[in-house]
């Protein structure tokens, strides 16, 4: 993996089976099926449930500072914990995961590459034992937002032609076919379509089929090909940014992209703004 820009981000699958009773690294289940963690994970894995850990009850947004450290103190994090995510779905939510983690600035961030796919295929053990952690005292920083849009500035960043958008879904939900994502009707929006300017880069051709990213040199040919380049700024979205958070983390760790952010209100915000310009 020294390909990559930043390979300290990965680690493999043998490097997580060396480390199962390391006392400083935490491995972290984020599933896009919340229900996989119940059937089986890797030994000493935490459960992340991404629609309520990690999700502001009220408002559409993130726990702030002080959740975070709540929740890093009950699963026995510290500052200087290697945190390593994996998942389903080439890592999707480990992926999203990866992204929020970082705005509060946690440094030893990792992805198991391959995820949940490459460890079954492998025959690695799992378990159904929820592990015990004692309970730390986390310091996390205030929530750094460079990493993040919000729709005003994506609406700015439409006067802007050295600024690349990435619509990272579907071809049919980019052309408009589709209004929202198969077999996710709650998460739709009002109108179909894509944001004036975006090019479509589906999040997925960026894995192998085992699940692992694809080489530096594979990743490079396909933003290249469509003029998302390290040398402009890129704004990534997707319906909710869950997907396109795997895209801030294939621009941002895997090339060494500087000036990527996240949209995370994406197409169930755009899509339902009063006189938000798409097209079809």
């Amino acid at each position: 993996m020294s390909e990559y820009a930043h390979p300290e981000a990965l680690v493999d699958s043998s490097w997580v089976a060396d480390h199962l009773n390391d006392p400083n690294v935490r491995l972290i289940e984020a599933d896009e099926d919340v229900l996989l963690y119940e059937v089986g994970h890797i030994p000493g894995a935490v459960k992340l449930d991404w629609h309520v850990d990690v999700q502001n009850p009220l408002s559409r947004d993130f726990i702030d500072q002080e959740g975070l450290e709540k929740l890093f103190g009950n699963w026995g994090i510290s500052n200087d914990t290697t945190i390593v995510l994996y998942g389903d779905r080439n890592n999707w939510y480990a992926a999203y995961s990866y992204w929020l983690f970082t705005q509060y600035g946690h440094k030893n961030l990792k992805l198991l590459n391959g995820g949940r796919t490459k460890w079954e295929a492998e025959g690695r053990p799992y378990t159904k034992e929820g592990p015990h952690y004692e309970h730390t005292t986390y310091h996390a920083q205030p929530a750094d937002e460079s990493i993040r849009a919000f729709r005003d500035q994506v609406l700015a960043g439409l006067k802007d032609p050295n600024l690349r958008l990435v619509d990272v879904r579907s071809p049919q939900e980019y052309s408009g076919e589709l209004l929202h994502m198969v077999n996710y009707p709650q998460e739709g929006a009002q109108r179909a379509g894509h944001i004036p300017g975006a090019k479509n880069i589906p999040w997925a051709v960026t894995a192998n089929a085992d699940g692992t990213f694809k080489s530096a040199e594979e990743l490079r040919e396909i933003y290249a090909n469509k003029d998302v380049t390290p040398d402009k700024p890129v704004i990534s979205y997707c319906r909710i940014g869950e997907r396109s958070a795997h895209t801030w983390f294939v621009l941002t760790r895997l090339l060494g992209y500087e000036n990527v952010r996240n949209y995370d209100g994406s197409w169930t915000e755009w899509g339902s703004l009063v006189r938000s310009p798409i097209e079809r």
